[in-house]
């Protein structure tokens, strides 16, 4: 609509094929471009990564040589074989410093899931002040970190701490009671009655008594009469 309220006129048909022509054109340069892109950018990726590659094996060969060394020389002089492994060492932990890569080897203080992982439990309660649960007694294989980010978390061994059971208390001993008397449903309401004494039970007659008149004397068992 124009600022009349007249409808406007629509474009006429060639202005129409000039104007698509005009856009497929744009898109096939930029389908163009970035095809050109891909490319460019994968042939970049590739050196980089070879680049890389290379930096870290140059890093690493002095190690290897080293390495080589220590050990043609184990033959004729094994003694210095833990100096040469000792400077393999070295080399190898300043190959990866120089490749961005720091050791956590120095660890302590309370456990860290995203520093450490649990290798060991120590039973710290014998000590004189055990530390609290869960804190970093030793390393056990030493962790890597680069630009902030773990690697690999270090083996550590943390504290059981000390044993919060306490003791139990001892019971009081319970006086002895008298037993109850059983109760019966016949005697249930009853007062309980007094014992009766017994009646004395008459005694025997001795065997040196007086004897009824027609019977032997007693004698004793393995005796003659």
């Amino acid at each position: 609509m124009t600022e009349n309220g007249r409808p406007e006129k629509a474009p006429a048909a060639p202005e129409l094929a000039v104007e698509l022509e005009e856009c497929r054109d744009r898109q096939l340069r930029t389908l163009a471009d970035f095809d050109n892109f891909r490319r460019r950018t994968g042939r970049e990726l590739a050196a980089a990564r070879t680049a890389e590659r290379d930096r870290v094996v140059l890093a690493w060969l002095p190690v290897l040589d080293h390495l080589e060394l220590a050990l043609s020389h184990a033959s004729a002089d094994p003694g210095s074989l833990l100096d040469g492994v000792r400077g393999v060492r070295q080399l190898a932990l300043e190959a990866l410093r120089r490749c961005g890569v720091v050791r956590l080897d120095d660890e302590h203080g309370p456990f860290d899931p995203n520093r450490h992982e649990a290798g060991a439990v120590v039973d710290v309660s014998a000590t004189p002040d055990p530390p609290p649960a869960g804190t970093v007694m030793d390393v056990l294989r030493s962790g890597f970190a680069a630009d902030g980010r773990v690697l690999r978390p270090a083996s550590v061994a943390v504290s059981a701490g000390p044993h919060t059971g306490t003791p139990q208390t001892a019971q009081a001993p319970q006086t002895a009671q008298a037993p109850r008397a059983l109760q019966t449903p016949w005697t249930v309401g009853r007062r309980p009655e007094a014992p009766r004494p017994e009646a004395p039970r008459p005694e025997s007659p001795r065997p040196d008594g007086p004897r009824p008149a027609g019977r032997p004397a007693w004698t004793p068992p393995g005796t003659s009469p």
